[in-house]
């Protein structure tokens, strides 16, 4: 593990695999850690060198104050490219990871290969609604959302059937800093891609949860129309597919990735 400073933020980022395999960048989501991509680490990391990091505020990343924006995240995932020595990559990415996926499509496109964009939207949600997640959590708390959280991440079928992985990401939520994840919140309330999609030159993959509320499959579709080479895939899923459905996630990556 190492550190690299991207503007006020020190991020704590891994790096797995051959030293002269292609890139992977793994990009996790809101109130949770690098520890999403542990069903993907070992398997992704046989054929790539796998790079991934805690989001600023989250896990053993530094929280400066927020709120933060979307360029600012953007910027972090180059500054760990930059660290890590990767001129290009393929970068996967869930919720704010793969919102922070299609910045990077955007705004860095020859820095990036392939992209991957999961349970995600090019505008997720409304800014009223996540000024009352901001407020939420800075009157109550992170305990506050855990629940909710939790609720909309996995489905009510796989919470009850792996009671310790829901456990291991309510654990997970609870270690979050208030002032990270209202921060990121400020992300997802003012980050809007809508209008730049069509500037995505890289291959997409979009993955969609069939059962996700927070990110709704048409939030995926939108994405996929608006990119000219996209590929739509929908999983029996809530908000974290990679997670609920590990192994049809991990098989329908590896194979967009290899092509």
């Amino acid at each position: 593990m190492a550190v690299v400073t991207s503007g006020a933020a020190t991020l704590d980022y891994e790096v797995a695999g051959s030293t002269d395999a292609p890139v992977c960048l793994l990009l996790h989501s809101l109130g949770t850690t690098r520890e999403l991509w542990e069903p993907q680490w070992p398997v992704l990391s046989e054929r790539y060198r796998v790079v991934r990091y805690d989001v600023r505020g989250h896990g053993r990343s530094q929280p400066p104050c927020g709120p933060y924006t979307l360029d600012q995240v953007g910027q972090d995932a180059l500054a760990v490219l930059d660290a890590a020595g990767v001129e290009r990559a393929h970068v996967c990415g869930v919720s704010l990871g793969g919102l922070t996926a299609q910045w990077l499509g955007i705004h860095a496109a020859d820095r990036v290969h392939r992209l991957v964009a999961a349970n995600t939207g090019a505008r997720l949600g409304s800014a009223e609604a996540w000024s009352g997640r901001i407020a939420q959590v800075r009157e109550g708390g992170i305990e506050a959302v855990v629940e909710g959280g939790l609720a909309r991440w996995f489905t009510e079928r796989f919470r009850a059937l792996d009671p310790s992985t829901t456990e291991r990401f309510r654990d997970m939520l609870r270690r979050c800093s208030v002032e990270g994840y209202a921060g990121a919140c400020g992300v997802l309330r003012d980050g809007d891609l809508r209008a730049d999609l069509g500037r995505i030159a890289a291959p997409l993959l979009v993955v969609t949860g069939t059962h996700d509320e927070a990110t709704p499959p048409s939030l995926g579709q939108e994405i996929a129309d608006g990119v000219r080479h996209a590929e739509l895939v929908e999983l029996d899923a809530a908000h974290l597919s990679n997670v609920e459905q590990a192994l049809a996630f991990t098989d329908v990556v590896e194979r967009f990735l290899s092509q």
